[in-house]
């Protein structure tokens, strides 16, 4: 399965390289508590929500290393 920025976080979640890359641009993602009500929404919708905590540079980042999964 191939993941980007629209791919639903729990999909992003339930995969562990996923799950890793993740984590690794957005320090403590996969461990926050309100997740549990955005795993039904893409990536790039949850940024959106997040008051500019996830820039559009750490999406870059982001969606450059799922692109290599």
């Amino acid at each position: 399965m191939a993941f980007n920025l629209d791919s639903k976080v729990g999909d992003l979640l339930d995969n562990e390289a996923a799950r890793t890359t993740l984590d690794k641009h957005l320090p403590d993602f996969s461990t926050n508590p309100q997740l549990a009500m955005a795993r039904g929404f893409s990536l790039k919708m949850v940024a959106g929500f997040s008051g500019g905590k996830i820039t559009p540079e750490m999406l870059a980042a982001v969606e450059a290393d799922l692109a290599k999964l």
